[in-house]
Parts: C-alpha cells; structure tokens; sequence
C-alpha cells in the first residue's frame, strides 16, 4: 500500500492498526511498572484489559486485511485473555466471601 493512493477507508484502517498496537503494547508498560512497584513480577487487571482491548482490535484489522494467520494468532489469545479476566474476578469473589463471613 502507498501512502500517495490511499483512501480514508485505507488510512483509518491503518491508523487503528496502529492504535490497536498501542494499546497491545501498553500492557508491557503497566505490568512492568506495577512489578517494579512491588519488587516482584506481577500481572495485574489492566494488563488483562489491555490484552482483550489490543488483541480485539488487531484481530479486527486482521480480518480486514484477511491476514488468517494474524487472525488465529489474536483469536486464540483473546481466549486467553478473557479466561484470565474470569479466573481473577473469581478469586475476587471468593476472597470478598471469605471477608464476609469472618
């Protein structure tokens, strides 16, 4: 693609390619600094966020480029994402239960 022939279709596409990159990569940033913090390697729920909100939009470029490889790739960690997301708002639950009752 050249930039001299591209459309606005085009060019949006583009620009949330780059957007969706961003906000993949922003999930490094906050994990390391929420690690750094804590003197210990952490994950926490915003680099969840940031994975699912990442990973949907690339996977979004990706069926726009028909890139099925791209596709496979950002599907399967969605999955992984979003199951991450679960199995921590159910520790959460638990854990706010367990308060509760003592």
């Amino acid at each position: 693609m050249h930039f001299s022939t591209m459309n606005l279709a085009d060019a949006l596409w583009l620009g949330t390619g780059f957007f969706a990159q961003f906000l993949f990569s922003c999930r490094f940033l906050v994990q390391w600094i929420a690690s750094e913090r804590a003197k210990q390697s952490l994950m926490p729920m915003s680099f969840w966020y940031f994975s699912i909100g990442g990973g949907a939009m690339l996977l979004a470029y990706a069926i726009h480029q028909r890139d099925p490889v791209f596709m496979l790739g950002q599907s399967t960690g969605l999955i992984i994402y979003v199951r991450n997301v679960m199995l921590r708002r159910r520790e959460a639950l638990a854990l706010h239960a367990a308060d509760s009752h003592a």
